[in-house]
């Protein structure tokens, strides 16, 4: 027993020397952190898609390199998994874990935070309305996630031609 307890310590310590620091929020960060994970992560979440396909052809221009080694480490982190299509084996469609999903009102703050501050492709009544039914959205949310429902939440927002201000209609 007491061979057990002292090899976790040192497994324990060793993936503590690889930290920044004991921060929650530092910790979060080098899990998933980075751009490109993050959006993979929306992507799964909230756009229903699945393979490598889709994000490579999400519009957000990401390289294929980069891709492949941020869903790589999305699964080793836990926060995904990549599931073998059962119709053609050849075929990787990858899914939010549970850990992964509990990310919903992360990115949910983090949408309503990019509507307040930046100009988006999103109109000021949607926005409102996501802020207004923050719980009900994440509960949808996993909802979906669970059914394995592959509609779309949200559209995708287009990043040119939109003249709104979230901001403007508040101070308004």
């Amino acid at each position: 027993m007491q061979v057990i307890f002292a090899s976790l310590s040192l497994v324990r310590a060793k993936s503590k020397s690889n930290r920044r620091s004991g921060c929650p929020v530092s910790l979060s960060l080098e899990r998933f952190g980075d751009r490109w994970s993050l959006l993979v992560i929306r992507d799964l979440m909230v756009r229903g898609f699945r393979t490598f396909k889709e994000f490579q052809e999400s519009g957000e221009g990401i390289a294929t390199n980069i891709l492949a080694d941020r869903l790589r480490n999305l699964e080793a982190e836990g926060i995904i998994t990549a599931e073998i299509e059962r119709m053609d084996g050849r075929k990787v469609n990858y899914r939010l874990t549970e850990k992964g999903i509990d990310l919903a009102p992360v990115l949910l703050e983090l949408l309503i935070w990019g509507a307040r501050h930046e100009n988006v492709g999103a109109s000021c009544a949607a926005i409102a309305k996501i802020e207004k039914n923050r719980e009900q959205i994440v509960a949808e949310v996993r909802r979906r996630w669970r059914e394995r429902d592959p509609i779309p939440f949200l559209p995708q927002f287009e990043a040119d031609g939109v003249e709104h201000d979230l901001r403007r209609k508040r101070k308004g």
